[in-house]
C-alpha cells in the first residue's frame, strides 16, 4: 500500500522505517527541515524499561498538591481555563487506583521489553551509531519513603519481565564512582541491567538517512493543514498548499495529533507535557557518570553521549507554549552540582525543552481508529525513545493486517 506518515520525529521515522521493512510505499511529512528536530531533539537519552510506573499512582495525587506551590517542581500543573487539560488531569485521577497503576506498568513494560530488542535488532541490521552505551538505568535515592515507594513498583515490574534490583549504596557507588562525592545524599538505589541509553536525535537522522536509501520518501518542511474525510475514510492531507493522498495514514505528532484529529470527531486523551533538558560538554578532567542514572525524587535523568552530558526531566504541563523557564532550567543545573560537584563543563550549557505527548496512565495510543484507514502512534509521553521501535514495529503489523506480537492494549 502507500502509506503516508504525518511526522518525522523518532516515533514517526521507525514507523516508516517498519512500514517500508513490510513492503508498503511510505511517504513522510514533517514541518521541520530534517528529522528528529522537536520532541526527539534533547531528550533524556533513555532507554527505560524502569520507568515503567507511570506517573498516576497511588501517591501521585498527595505529591502534586504538595509541588504545585513551586516553581522549580518535578510535576507543576499551570491551572488556568483549559478544558483539555482539566479532562485529562480528571482521567489522570482515575487512573492513580492501585489496580489501573498495576495494569498500566503491565501495559508498559511488555511495549517497552519489546521495543528494545527491536532496538536492539535495528541497530546491528542498519548499523546505526547514536553514542550508545549498554550499561544499564541506575535509580537512585536520597529519601527513605521514596526508595520504599520504588521497591514496591520494582517488585511489580519485576513479576511483568523488567528487572529492577534493588541495590545498596556502596554497590551504586561501585556502579557509578562519580557519585562517591554524594555518598552522604544517598539512601539506596535500583539498577536495571539491562536498560541502555543514547543520543535519540542522533538516532532519528541516521534512521532517517537508511529510510531514504530504502526508498522512503521525505517532504520536509511542509506543515499539516488538515485531513479530508470523504465517506467515512480519509481521502488526502493538505500540506503546504498540496494535496497527499495515500490508502493508509499514519498520524504520529506527538502533542499536536489530538488537535489534528479533533475536526475529524476524534478525541485523544493526550496532552503536552513540557520537559526540559541541558546539555553540557565536558572538560576532561570532569567527573561525570558514565552509567545512565535517574534520580526519582527530583525526576531527573542524566545520560553520557560521548563527550557530554545530558541532564533532563520535570513536566509541566501548561499548554503548548515553547518558553524557556530560567527556574527549571536553573534546577536541574543545581541537583546535577549536588551530585557531581567535580563536573567541569568545556563551553556554554545548551538548555532545550520540548512537549512530551502524555496519556493520563502513560500508556500510548497505538492502532487504527475508527476511521478504517487512519493508524495513531502517539501518546507515549517520556518514553518515547523508549518505545519507539516497538510501537512501530506493532503499528506496520497492523497496517499490513497482521497481529502485532506484544501482548499490549492496542487501539
Amino acid at each position: 500500500m502507500k502509506v503516508l506518515v504525518l511526522g518525522a520525529g523518532v516515533v514517526g521515522v521507525s514507523s516508516a522505517w517498519y512500514l517500508a521493512k513490510a513492503g508498503h510505499q511510505v511517504t513522510v511529512l514533517d514541518r521541520q527541515p530534517a528529522a528528529g528536530l522537536e520532541t526527539s531533539f534533547a531528550n533524556g537519552g533513555q532507554i527505560s524499561v524502569s520507568h515503567a510506573e507511570p506517573w498516576a499512582n497511588p501517591h501521585a495525587p498527595l505529591r502534586a498538591l504538595a509541588w504545585m506551590l513551586r516553581e522549580d517542581s518535578p510535576l507543576l500543573f499551570r491551572w488556568r481555563r483549559d478544558a483539555a487539560l482539566l479532562d485529562w488531569s480528571l482521567r489522570f485521577l482515575r487512573e492513580c487506583t492501585p489496580s489501573r497503576t498495576r495494569d498500566n506498568v503491565r501495559q508498559i513494560v511488555s511495549l517497552a521489553l519489546y521495543s528494545r530488542r527491536q532496538l536492539q535488532a535495528l541497530r546491528a541490521e542498519a548499523a546505526l551509531t547514536y553514542d550508545h552505551l549498554e550499561r544499564g538505568i541506575l535509580h537512585v535515592y536520597t529519601d527513605r519513603r521514596e526508595l520504599a515507594a520504588a521497591s514496591a513498583a520494582a517488585a511489580v515490574m519485576r513479576e511483568f519481565g523488567c528487572e529492577r534490583q534493588t541495590v545498596s549504596v556502596d554497590e551504586c557507588i561501585a556502579l557509578e564512582p562519580a557519585l562517591e562525592s554524594a555518598r552522604s545524599l544517598l539512601v539506596g538505589a535500583d539498577y536495571t541491567a539491562a536498560d541502555e541509553s543514547g543520543d535519540a536525535h542522533r538516532f532519528t537522522q541516521q534512521l532517517a538517512a537508511r529510510c531514504a536509501a530504502r526508498g522512503v520518501a521525505f517532504r520536509y518542511g511542509v506543515t499539516v493543514e488538515r485531513l479530508q474525510p470523504v465517506a467515512g475514510r480519509l481521502a488526502g492531507v493538505l500540506a503546504g498548499g498540496e494535496l497527499f493522498q495515500a490508502d493508509a495514514y499514519v498520524a504520529a505528532l506527538g502533542s499536536y495529533t489530538p488537535l489534528l484529529l479533533r475536526p475529524l470527531g476524534l478525541r485523544l486523551p493526550v496532552y503536552p507535557a513540557k520537559g526540559y533538558s541541558a546539555t553540557v560538554p565536558l572538560a576532561p578532567a570532569s567527573i561525570a557518570p558514565t552509567i545512565s542514572l535517574t534520580d526519582d525524587g527530583h525526576k531527573i535523568v542524566f545520560s553520557r553521549l560521548g563527550q557530554r552530558l545530558r541532564i533532563a526531566g520535570t513536566a509541566e504541563f501548561n499548554g503548548y507554549g515553547m518558553e524557556l523557564n530560567a527556574v527549571r532550567c536553573g534546577a536541574l543545573i543545581k541537583r546535577t552540582k549536588q551530585l557531581f560537584p567535580a563536573l567541569q563543563p568545556a563551553g556554554e550549557i545548551e538548555f532545550w525543552c520540548g512537549l512530551r505527548p502524555a496519556t493520563p496512565s502513560n500508556v500510548p495510543l497505538i492502532g487504527r481508529s475508527s476511521i478504517p484507514n487512519l493508524y495513531i502512534n502517539t501518546g507515549h509521553g517520556t518514553l518515547g525513545w523508549t518505545m519507539a521501535c516497538g510501537s512501530a514495529a506493532a503499528l506496520a503489523d497492523i497496517v499490513s493486517g497482521r497481529s502485532p506480537e506484544p501482548p499490549f492494549r492496542f487501539l
